[in-house]
């Protein structure tokens, strides 16, 4: 019988900036210490003794990213084309993951996901994501949400948005992962509304989930 084959999704290209570092630190968390992935061709986190000779690893790339972000929130040409060059960085890196994962790994769907990368296969066409659900909000911290989500097949993380009585929703947090996100900075005693959708797919995202809502207390 023919092997199914799958391929690594590069979906993670159309996410938006800000999403990257999320994807990629889960990408660097997954593959740290793993059994399979024993000589990624880029390394995860910074090389002990320093090796000169090799490339800059993902948690600098990713670290070099999250503040050019955040420098760009001023605005500006220079701190755009900053943001650009720290995002190509991280592209890069996730770039040369990828097709490493997918050497090692195609022929196994589930060893390809321990890498935090997501497989396709190479039968089927890739289509639009499910819209997550909401299975819960916890206010177990003080001007913090927890939110609890369904997880959505092929999906690269969720982008989470939130607004209070007739304010236009905001996003304010972009996830990996679904089992638990959580949302910090809030203002105590508000009710907020949260609602959240799957980031990759044929779309690059997929409906808006229903909204939840809680107090903060």
């Amino acid at each position: 019988m023919k092997k199914s084959v799958f391929r690594v999704s590069l979906g993670y290209k159309r996410l938006p900036v800000e999403a990257v570092p999320p994807f990629a630190g889960w990408v660097v968390s997954c593959m740290t210490g793993s059994t399979v992935y024993i000589k990624p061709p880029v390394p995860l986190v910074p090389p002990v003794p320093p090796d000169p000779t090799a490339p800059v690893d993902m948690t600098t790339r990713i670290t070099a990213l999250q503040v050019a972000i955040k420098n760009y929130q001023d605005g500006g040409s220079l701190a755009l084309t900053a943001r650009n060059v720290a995002l190509a960085a991280v592209i890069e890196g996730l770039d040369a993951l990828a097709f490493y994962v997918q050497t090692v790994a195609r022929f196994d769907r589930d060893m390809m996901l321990t890498s935090g990368f997501v497989p396709v296969s190479t039968n089927r066409a890739q289509s639009k994501l499910d819209a997550p659900s909401i299975t819960g909000i916890d206010n177990d911290t003080a001007t913090e949400l927890n939110v609890h989500l369904t997880t959505v097949a092929n999906s690269y993380g969720y982008e989470v948005q939130i607004c209070t009585g007739t304010d236009a929703w905001t996003t304010v947090k972009y996830s990996a992962q679904a089992r638990t996100i959580t949302l910090t900075g809030l203002t105590t005693g508000t009710v907020y509304q949260v609602r959240v959708r799957a980031l990759g797919g044929s779309t690059g995202q997929s409906d808006w989930s229903m909204p939840g809502s809680s107090i903060v207390d």
